[in-house]
């Protein structure tokens, strides 16, 4: 199965004109971490995974690619 995570967690960042480092504070995360997410190396936690929900106002299955709204 393809990482969609990669390419929305980046897409979303972008819609708001955060950077990695801004993003990963949001998080309380690392900026490696953020980087690592949008190249397909790692994945947050659950926790995290939640953070970004509620930021982005999207839905985990958007996020993680089970639904494209």
């Amino acid at each position: 199965m393809e990482n969609v995570f990669m390419y929305r967690i980046k897409e979303l960042r972008l819609e708001k004109k955060l950077n990695q480092t801004s993003l990963a504070k949001i998080c309380s995360v690392e900026q490696s971490c953020v980087s690592k997410w949008e190249r397909g190396i790692t994945l947050p936690s659950i926790d995290t995974i939640i953070v970004l929900c509620k930021y982005f106002n999207v839905s985990s299955d958007y996020l993680i690619g089970l639904s494209d709204f």
